[in-house]
């Protein structure tokens, strides 16, 4: 059990198998107020979790109400974002209710930015229930739906009241879906932490013994950044490692690909560019291509350079003509660097091979 406190412009705890799932209506009570809950879930998670949440937020004196979507990112658009805050309308919230996000990283977003834009802002707890959203969607107020364009194009910087942490919700959790997880961690420790990355080469599995020093540790990480840049303006940009190139991948697949998988395999194509442009040793390449193999991951794409270039181009980290990307030194070596459209153009020919 523990407690991760971050100090953003909301300042707000993550807790990490402080509370159960149980003990959600009572947590909201306590840190949020209000007069209405409203949960937001999807098909994949409202069935298995939706009546005990519902439950413990009339416990603690709620009115309740939920909207439930169809799960998967090709669900994350303004048509569901619209039909949410219709729903919150129809139930009668008002700025001071309460809308407890229960789902993955899809739900997280999407109700993070309901909630960041219904009456201009209400309360918002987060309540995770995939590993990445443990470890990095939950935590750190972005918020966003899709546009046919690209991910994440529409959406706010909107801190959460709280995070539940309930790792005993991971053990229902797919087999491909906790390795999409995975993907999150590993980054996190690609990018600050070589021993968090040395930890995780023997691959982490839903009981895993070493989970919740895992999920702390990450949060932990995300929490030092998100303090000093919450918006992004200059260190955070480093929690992109493979963002980039992992969003094209997934806007070229039509977003079969689901995000960690793809995640994966653009950090695995970053470190092949720093690797062919002498920024990184090839042992540290190498190293990166085994453990993400042991995952299961791809460290190649079925995709050409020129189509991934394009779909880079919509990133929200390109400015004019120039796109910051992040590089590696070696593991827990990462920097951000901008690149013009040019050099960025080569830089994923290089990373393609």
């Amino acid at each position: 059990m523990s407690i991760v406190h971050i100090e953003a412009s909301r300042p707000y705890d993550v807790l990490i198998d402080e509370c159960t799932l149980d003990e959600v209506g009572e947590l909201t009570r306590r840190v949020s107020g209000g007069d209405a809950a409203f949960v937001v879930s999807d098909t994949h998670v409202a069935p298995l979790y939706l009546d005990r949440v519902m439950e413990s937020l009339l416990e603690a004196g709620y009115r309740t109400s939920s909207f439930v979507f169809e799960a998967g990112e090709a669900s994350k658009t303004l048509q569901t974002y619209a039909a949410c805050q219709s729903a919150m309308a129809e139930a009668g919230l008002t700025r001071s209710s309460v809308v407890v996000a229960l789902g993955g990283g899809v739900v997280g977003d999407l109700a993070g930015f309901a909630a960041a834009t219904y009456m201009r802002g209400c309360s918002c707890i987060q309540v995770p229930t995939s590993l990445l959203s443990c470890v990095d969607s939950s935590v750190g107020g972005k918020t966003a739906v899709d546009l046919p364009e690209g991910k994440n194009l529409v959406g706010a910087f909107f801190q959460p009241d709280a995070v539940l942490i309930d790792t005993s919700l991971l053990e229902t959790l797919p087999h491909h879906f906790f390795t999409d997880g995975c993907a999150e961690v590993l980054k996190y420790g690609a990018i600050a932490d070589e021993a968090l990355f040395s930890l995780l080469e023997k691959p982490l599995v839903a009981r895993d013994s070493r989970l919740k020093e895992v999920i702390r540790r990450c949060v932990e990480i995300k929490r030092d950044i998100v303090q000093e840049d919450e918006f992004e303006q200059g260190r955070r940009k480093l929690l992109n490692f493979g963002h980039t190139l992992g969003h094209a991948i997934e806007r070229c697949s039509n977003f079969e690909i689901t995000h960690g998988y793809a995640v994966a395999c653009g950090m695995a194509l970053v470190a092949r560019a720093c690797s062919i442009r002498g920024l990184c040793g090839e042992s540290s390449a190498d190293r990166l291509f085994a453990v993400l193999r042991s995952y299961g991951f791809s460290c190649e794409t079925d995709f050409d350079s020129s189509s991934l270039y394009q779909a880079a181009l919509l990133d929200k980290k390109r400015k004019g003509d120039s796109i910051s990307v992040v590089l590696v030194r070696g593991m827990g070596k990462a920097f951000c660097e901008s690149l013009d459209l040019e050099e960025f153009r080569r830089f994923v020919a290089n990373a393609c091979g």
